[in-house]
């Protein structure tokens, strides 16, 4: 069969098969044809930052090496590192490394200095309150972290050394230790001063300031604390709970501070001091440490 040329061919599988151009309805008239094909669905779009993503629909997983936003809760796309999504206060710490010695101050005692602080002494030292006073005092931002404290955060199972040292008051006294040190890192890693206070024995290594140097640094600066006898019985007698310790063993704990004496640290006598004077006289001992640090 021939065709002129110019014409048209035919389709090649014939009428409606193949065919672009023409609707299959317009070569067979009458013929319903096959149904339409419905449009692809659109392609789900990320949910908007903190917004739990669609049913079915997974969360967003984290890229090798990427790290989260602040405020991400897991669900929806991952905001790029450091976009704040307002929902929470959280702030991306540093690691906390090893503390230096600060800088001598330029002004009379610690100024603005940014340091750490151990303030040793027995029970009924006075070693908290001052603590907190003088770090309250200070016009640079610092925390008081105390060691007693940590450590009666175990409230099930607390191995309370009233009642025997052993290996279980010992581990929890470790782990208490580490924890304070790692909060003073942190603590100095963005620039707030700490100090801490332990009833540290300089006869009793377990117990002993390598501990606190190792887990918190060498720029360390340790202050004994220790009045007389009578004044620590007197202020154990105020005390309650556990933290209120008989007479023989606060006789014992103070004999054995006496070993201070001659080890080099810095001890300051506060039994005649109120807790403001004492906190005033700490600060100009720590300005000489600074000055002149200890050999611990």
């Amino acid at each position: 069969m021939q065709h002129a040329v110019g014409a048209p061919l035919p389709p090649p599988h014939g009428p409606g098969i193949g065919h672009v151009g023409r609707p299959y309805q317009a070569q067979h008239p009458g013929h319903p044809g096959p149904p339409p094909i419905p449009p692809p669905p659109p392609a789900p779009q990320p949910p908007a930052h903190g917004q739990a993503p669609p049913p079915g629909q997974a969360p967003q997983p984290l890229a090798p090496g990427q790290v989260p936003a602040p405020g991400w809760s897991g669900t929806g796309p991952t905001p790029p590192a450091g976009e704040a999504t307002g929902r929470t206060g959280h702030v991306q710490l540093p690691p906390g490394g090893p503390v230096p010695l600060p800088a001598p101050p330029a002004e009379a005692g610690t100024g603005g200095a940014t340091l750490a602080v151990l303030l040793i002494g027995p029970a009924g030292a006075g070693k908290t309150t001052v603590a907190k006073l003088w770090a309250a005092r200070r016009r640079v931002p610092t925390a008081h972290v105390s060691l007693d404290d940590v450590r009666e955060w175990v409230r099930s199972g607390f191995a309370d050394p009233q009642a025997g040292w052993n290996d279980h008051s010992e581990a929890q006294y470790r782990l208490a230790r580490r924890t304070c040190g790692f909060a003073a890192r942190n603590f100095l890693a963005n620039g707030i001063s700490c100090i801490l206070d332990d009833a540290v024995f300089p006869d009793r290594p377990v117990v002993g300031l390598g501990g606190w140097k190792r887990h918190v640094g060498p720029g360390l600066l340790p202050v004994v604390l220790l009045p007389g006898l009578e004044v620590v019985l007197e202020r154990n007698a105020e005390r309650s709970g556990n933290r209120r310790l008989s007479d023989e063993e606060v006789a014992r704990i103070h004999g054995r501070m006496a070993g201070w004496y001659g080890s080099g640290l810095p001890i300051i006598d506060n039994s005649t001091y109120d807790v403001e004077t004492t906190a005033r006289v700490l600060d100009d001992v720590l300005a000489r440490s600074i000055a002149s640090p200890p050999a611990w």
